[in-house]
């Protein structure tokens, strides 16, 4: 008898599924907290260029250090749009595995997911 992947709990519910639930909701917070990490290191930045340029630094201090801070600039896009799509995989795959019964991992994603997506995605202006 082959064994499968899609064993079933006791509640019913796929653990194959769940795994992938869980593991898709930690990448979100991962990415989440690379995202706040980035936006912290541009604050410092901002903080420490324009420090160097109160302090009448030399020219090639003031460009290099504006340097640092536009590639600390150019992370926070580029982590938005990964979390962006990691929180889009994420949302198909709850919606997708749907418990009959919710679970607790189900519903720590849904509630993940909807945090994520207020945090994250603009508001529209009505």
């Amino acid at each position: 008898m082959q064994k499968t992947n899609q064993r079933r709990s006791g509640s019913g519910v796929d653990t194959a599924a769940l795994k992938s639930l869980k593991v898709k909701t930690g990448i979100c917070k991962r990415v989440m907290k690379e995202l706040h990490s980035y936006e912290q290191v541009v604050d410092k930045e901002f903080a420490k260029t324009q420090n160097v340029k109160n302090s009448q630094a030399c020219s090639f201090d003031i460009k290099r250090q504006e340097h640092v801070l536009q590639e600390s600039y150019m992370m926070v896009p580029n982590c938005q749009k990964r979390l962006e799509t990691a929180l889009t995989t994420l949302e198909k795959a709850v919606v997708g595995e749907r418990p009959s019964s919710p679970s607790s991992c189900y519903s720590f994603s849904s509630k993940s997911t909807a945090k994520l997506s207020s945090e994250i995605l603009p508001v529209p202006n009505t």
